[in-house]
């Protein structure tokens, strides 16, 4: 090979290669090798940062889904004791709708109907404290995510599908459904 046609090698690299016979030395192969190299790199390092971005967005995926979790977690912490005390509710109601009137007006039970009155009261604010809202019912249309349909009956009063009756009460804390409505349900006469 002629000085000329000779690839241009670092002196530092020179010196090191100086008692190699030259015809062992194929710079050629050598740097072809090295571009091969190199191009493995690059490929291994793009791939590792595709890698880190998966990893990164998926740990962000993770602290939403927790950081949900978690609020979800305390809005809704008190469901199963807020289920229990409805049926306490149901029973003041049932207490207060079994009184007759003129025993209301009794001097010996008006106290007692006062202090019931005043419990179901309390109780309803304490409701609405925690985001416990009672459903409306009676004359709307049945909906399936908030009633629940007990019996039909025929009516020519009402449009098919209207609820007539309410026999529970239901109850929604915040946007979800604690406890649906009992209803009795429209139906064309026969």
């Amino acid at each position: 090979m002629s000085d000329d046609k000779k690839p241009q090698v670092d002196p530092a690299v020179e010196a090191e290669l100086a008692g190699v016979p030259e015809d062992m030395i194929d710079l050629d192969n050598a740097s072809a090798a090295l571009d091969d190299a190199l191009a493995q790199l690059r490929g291994d390092l793009e791939a590792a940062r595709q890698d880190i971005l998966y990893a990164k967005a998926e740990t962000q995926n993770v602290r939403r889904r927790l950081e949900k979790d978690v609020a979800d977690a305390r809005t809704y912490a008190a469901t199963g004791f807020a289920r229990d005390i409805l049926s306490v509710s149901d029973n003041l109601a049932r207490a207060l709708d079994a009184i007759p009137a003129d025993l209301r007006e009794d001097e010996k039970l008006k106290n007692l109907v006062a202090g019931i009155e005043a419990t179901v009261r309390e109780l309803d604010k304490v409701f609405g404290q925690h985001g416990i809202t009672r459903i409306a019912a009676k004359g709307l249309p049945l909906d399936p995510n908030q009633h629940q349909a007990m019996m039909e009956v025929p009516s020519a009063d009402a449009e098919p599908g209207t609820i007539i009756q309410e026999l529970q009460a239901g109850y929604m804390i915040k946007e979800r459904l604690l406890r649906p409505a009992m209803v009795v349900v429209a139906k064309k006469p026969d």
